[in-house]
């Protein structure tokens, strides 16, 4: 397989050595850009260039080590954290966006007015801290505010916490490039009621005499370009709506003209920068509905109303409460990695229990830089979307369809090939919930097609996570392929993560984590893996991992999923006191010749938190598992979804202590099957 130690999504590999049709076919020059370290790496097209991708979304360093012929200056997306939605005694200001910095060609704000920095990037392998090191800074989001005590009561700790800055560029030094933090929402108790400064600014408060928002591109321009936007105006005296904070792309909506009728702004849009592959990558940033791509970034958290809530901005940033279809009033939290802004809670209303902002997202810092040009090939087989790379040619199935090698061959006799099967991975279970299994994996490095032959493939979708009270997660479906001999080799899906009750993991490909109902004692049984080899394919699979309930009864927490890595390691079980359970790795594959990449990595487990009590999520293995959810006041924690078309397991659950907040568990990956033979 020519595995390589490099941290992977499988997911890249789909969405940048596709081309369409079955003779793609572009030129090629061995690769000879910059060599360097850190974060996670993703090789992709973008035309006739490969780019490799650096992708930070917690601090660490680039570090360069050697240069190639492709020059020595590198692309940059730096997006601070988001600032955290105000809790509230009535009408709340959406957060805004963290600051967002780039100089990737072609990026541009809802206006079409261009953001891109023109000032080149230079690195070396003797600047930054001396030895090619650049720092990168990932600023967190900011926190969501509490409930407002009262009247009375002092009013501190009520509005959100601003978002922290992320910064690129040699240590300490202001030759690098600084994201502003969001602006934190503010609730109408005391003056001043404006809306608060940041990268985006907050929104400004209803039902007050100032609801001016507050301002946004607190860090200054660079070259020109800002880093975001204002929040939106909030209604005056009678008008009880607030404005929505700004994004990158755009000011935060401001509050419709009202009074008890009135609904808080929207929070203003992000921007898209396809920096770590294609728009459709599902790996970082956040989704756009309306045009079905990925990578937007730093849109503004939505204000609160009295009669309806302010959505969020594409680019990550959290709904204010009072969604319709929640039932609950908190703010929604900005999206992990995105520098989104949290949206505002709604008026507590006797006898709720107390309502929260949603956190701000955290930022995330990608880098990247032309490694070489691609290469021409030959398919001499039908199915699937066709790429060419590394002297293969590849065939890769993302939906059901069915490999065809024509007859005569060219050579003649029968096709060699490479062939990876992925099952859908398993749905992460709910509150205290362990995470779910990733899908069956079969592997054959050396499966023969015969020719005028028709070989049906069906990708297994993922299960979905479980949803409290009701509602258990779902096994992953089966992927199949038919071989030659009419034998059908199946990837078995990918076992459910345990609820808290009952606790026991589900069987299936890998197994689910096990659940972690408190108190002690008390243990969740994993479940099993249960793949087995056929037809001259290798099954890969592990168990899942032990979960628990903490002595004191103040939490319990949840096990790993298992994952389809090759030593057959489970998902990590719990001790106490300690931490959830991370998921398994998944399997590791370079059918592309030039990276690395992931298959089938379990889901991490979910925690329990009172107040007071340690927030301790699992993560996802190999970071195409999802993470468990990370609970907070306020927050119940849904487990993240497994990256799809890599099989993996979804996130267990996390819960908070006040009754009916307990997150939804994530849904898994869906399968795959790839099929590689000499061009």
């Amino acid at each position: 397989m020519g595995v390589r130690s490099v941290n992977n999504s499988l997911q890249q590999f789909l969405d940048t050595f596709v081309r369409s049709g079955t003779d793609a076919a572009v030129p090629y020059t061995a690769p000879s850009g910059l060599t360097a370290t850190g974060g996670v790496i993703n090789d992709y097209v973008d035309g006739p260039a490969i780019y490799r991708a650096h992708i930070f979304t917690s601090s660490g360093t680039f570090n360069v080590t050697a240069l190639g012929n492709l020059g020595n200056t590198v692309e940059y997306l730096i997006v601070a954290g988001g600032g955290g939605g105000s809790g509230t005694n009535g009408i709340s200001g959406g957060a805004g966006a963290g600051g967002l910095r780039t100089n990737v060609p072609g990026v541009v704000n809802a206006a079409s007015n261009p953001l891109t920095i023109s000032t080149p990037f230079l690195v070396s392998t003797t600047g930054g801290n001396g030895s090619g090191g650049y720092t990168v800074t990932v600023g967190g989001g900011g926190a969501g505010g509490p409930n407002w005590p009262g009247p009375g009561t002092p009013s501190i700790g009520i509005y959100g916490l601003k978002g922290n800055p992320s910064y690129f560029g040699p240590p300490s030094s202001p030759n690098g490039i600084t994201a502003t933090g969001g602006g934190q929402g503010r609730c109408n108790n005391s003056s001043p009621y404006a809306g608060y400064p940041g990268g985006s600014g907050g929104g400004g408060t209803g039902n007050d005499p100032g609801t001016s928002p507050g301002s946004g591109n607190e860090g200054g321009n660079i070259d020109g370009k800002p880093e975001g936007n204002p929040g939106g105006a909030g209604g005056s005296s009678g008008n009880y709506g607030s404005g929505g904070g700004g994004g990158a792309g755009a000011p935060g909506g401001n509050a419709t003209p009202g009074t008890s009728s009135s609904v808080g702004g929207d929070g203003g849009a992000g921007v898209k920068v396809a920096i770590a592959g294609p728009p459709t990558f599902t790996g970082v940033g956040a989704l756009n509905p309306g045009t079905g791509e990925y990578q937007w970034f730093a849109g503004g958290g939505g204000g609160s109303g009295y009669a309806g809530y302010g959505a969020g901005g594409v680019g990550g940033g959290g709904a204010s409460s009072r969604h319709p279809s929640w039932n609950q009033k908190y703010g929604q939290s900005g999206t992990y990695a995105t520098g989104g802004g949290g949206g505002s809670a709604s008026a507590p209303e006797a006898p709720s229990p107390p309502n929260y902002g949603g956190n701000g997202g955290s930022g995330i810092v990608v880098v990247r830089y032309q490694i070489g040009t691609v290469q021409t090939g030959t398919a001499k087989a039908t199915g699937g979307a066709i790429s060419y790379y590394g002297g293969k040619t590849i065939h890769t199935f993302i939906n059901s369809g069915a490999f065809t090698a024509p007859a005569p061959l060219n050579p003649p006799g029968s096709l060699s090939c490479e062939v990876l099967v992925v099952a859908g991975g398993g749905g992460g279970g709910s509150g205290q919930a362990g995470g779910g299994g990733g899908g069956g994996l079969m592997y054959n490095p050396s499966q023969s097609f015969t020719a005028g032959s028709a070989h049906p493939i069906v990708i297994g979708g993922g299960g979905n996570g479980g949803l409290f009270p009701a509602g258990a997660a779902s096994q992953g479906t089966p992927t199949t392929l038919l071989i030659p001999g009419s034998t059908t080799i199946t990837a078995t899906g990918g076992g459910t993560g345990a609820p808290a009750s009952p606790g026991v993991g589900g069987a299936g490909g890998s197994g689910g984590g096990g659940g972690g109902r408190w108190p002690s004692p008390f243990t969740g049984p994993p479940g099993p893996g249960t793949q087995a080899p056929s037809g001259g394919f290798t099954a890969y699979k592990s168990d899942g991992g032990t979960g628990r309930g903490e002595p004191s009864g103040t939490y319990g927490l949840g096990g790993g999923g298992g994952g389809a890595n090759p030593t057959g390691t489970p998902g990590t079980s719990v001790t106490i006191p300690g931490n959830a359970g991370p998921g398994a790795a998944g399997f590791p594959y370079s059918v592309t010749g030039i990276t690395t990449h992931y298959a089938a990595g379990g889901g991490g487990g979910g925690d329990y938190r009172a107040p007071g009590g340690a927030n301790s999520f699992g993560i996802g293995g190999s970071s195409v598992g999802g993470p468990g959810g990370n609970a907070g006041p306020g927050q119940p924690g849904d487990g993240g979804n497994g990256v799809m078309s890599t099989g993996s397991g979804g996130g267990g659950a996390s819960f908070y202590g006040p009754p009916g907040e307990v997150g939804r568990g994530g849904s898994g990956g869906s399968g795959i099957v790839i099929i590689a033979y000499p061009s």
